[in-house]
């Protein structure tokens, strides 16, 4: 009885330790970028999710992008920042995602 309690033990542990060294996949979708570059922007944009820009953070990234006269800057409830601002002369709404899309609405 003993040896079978053992051996349901031992199997048990080897079980444990290979699934522990089985790593996940790496995501391949390139098409959502987890930061934005200058050089490459999300289709999609702006996309929701949790954004770790502060205010502050917000209204450069936006006025970096060519906007300018930024007002009433909030964080709705997909994580995205909007604003009203100008660009080209014209007024506009827009956003930034937690990606760093900056997009005109």
């Amino acid at each position: 009885m003993k040896n079978m309690i053992l051996a349901a033990v031992l199997l048990g542990a080897s079980a444990l330790t290979a699934a522990a060294q089985t790593a996940p996949a790496p995501a391949t979708d390139a098409g959502t970028p987890a930061v934005a570059t200058p050089e490459t922007k999300n289709p999609a944009a702006p996309v929701a999710g949790a954004n770790s820009f502060t205010e502050a953070q917000a209204k450069e990234r936006i006025q970096k992008a060519g906007f300018s006269e930024i007002k009433d800057l909030k964080k709705d409830g997909n994580g995205i920042w909007m604003a009203a601002g100008m660009k080209d002369g014209k007024a506009v709404m827009v956003a930034l995602d937690y990606q760093g899309n900056v997009v005109a609405k």
